[in-house]
Order: structure tokens, then C-alpha cells, then sequence
């Protein structure tokens, strides 16, 4: 089953179930959808849907670390809520380790030297975890890698 038919149906059953939370935060995900859609002027491939769910679901990560510095416990708690249920419709993350594994690869397979190469390495890479990896932990991982090649 397509993804954007699941969360269709999960809306309907949010709104049967009168979960308010649920319903509201998949509600946004459809909107968003729809606006790509509209903007794309084709439907969405399952990729396209699947990048959109990702991008919702980092905007609610950066806003919970921005309430968080405004002591805002309420929202925080509503957008770790909203996150949660994003986070049921993106496949399972790659752990740290997965994740060094693959870049250590990349590094080697572009013949990466040092810093000045983590374009070259990031464009390797990144087809690779596309939707498995947060790309502010593949980054991490592709500094921490190329600043020790750096020191030897």
C-alpha cells in the first residue's frame, strides 16, 4: 500500500477514534503534501511523498530544541507528540555506527584526503541513506572522519 493511502486512512481512523493530536498532525503532513503536489503539478512519486514526511518531521525536531531554549515545556511536549507520529511513517534510522561504516566507504571509494573533500563524499553518500539516515548525523560523521585523515 502507498504511503500517502496509509496516512489517508490513518487520518480516517484519527478521526473516527477522535484523536485530536493524531488528526491534526496528519491533517498538516496531507496539506503539505497537497501543497507539493500543487507545486510539482504531478502526483507525488513514493519518494517524493517520503521526503515530505522527512521534512516535516525535522521541522518538528528543530522546533522541540527551539522551545526547549525558551523554556517552553508545553509545546515541547506537543511537537514530541507530533514527531512521534511522523516518525511511524519513515522507515527504520541507521544507527551512528551503520552510518561510519558507509561514510569510511565513501571516503575511500572517492579517495578523500581531508575536509576540502566532504563534497565529493557527502554526493556519494548521500543516495545511500536517503531516508535511512538523518543527514545532520551522516555530516557529523563525514567531519569527524575526514578531520582525522586531516591529522595524519
Amino acid at each position: 500500500m502507498a504511503l500517502a493511502e496509509q496516512l489517508e486512512r490513518d487520518l480516517q481512523q484519527a478521526m473516527r477514534a477522535q484523536d485530536i493530536v493524531r488528526r491534526e498532525t496528519l491533517r498538516l503532513l496531507r496539506n503539505a503534501l497537497r501543497y507539493d503536489e500543487l507545486a510539482k503539478m504531478k502526483p507525488l512519486t513514493e519518494d517524493e511523498v517520503l521526503a515530505v514526511v522527512q521534512r516535516q518531521a525535522k521541522q518538528r525536531r528543530e522546533s522541540i530544541v527551539e522551545f526547549r531554549k525558551g523554556n517552553r515545556a508545553d509545546l515541547v511536549e506537543k511537537e514530541e507528540r507530533e514527531l512521534a507520529i511522523l516518525t511511524a511513517y519513515l522507515p527504520q534510522q541507521m544507527d551512528r555506527e551503520a552510518v561510519r561504516q558507509l561514510a569510511k566507504q565513501a571516503i575511500q571509494d572517492v579517495a578523500a584526503r581531508g575536509p576540502a573533500d566532504k563534497g565529493r563524499v557527502m554526493g556519494k553518500l548521500m543516495p545511500q541513506v536517503r531516508g535511512k539516515a538523518d543527514g545532520a548525523v551522516v555530516s557529523a560523521a563525514v567531519d569527524e572522519l575526514l578531520a582525522s585523515l586531516a591529522k595524519e
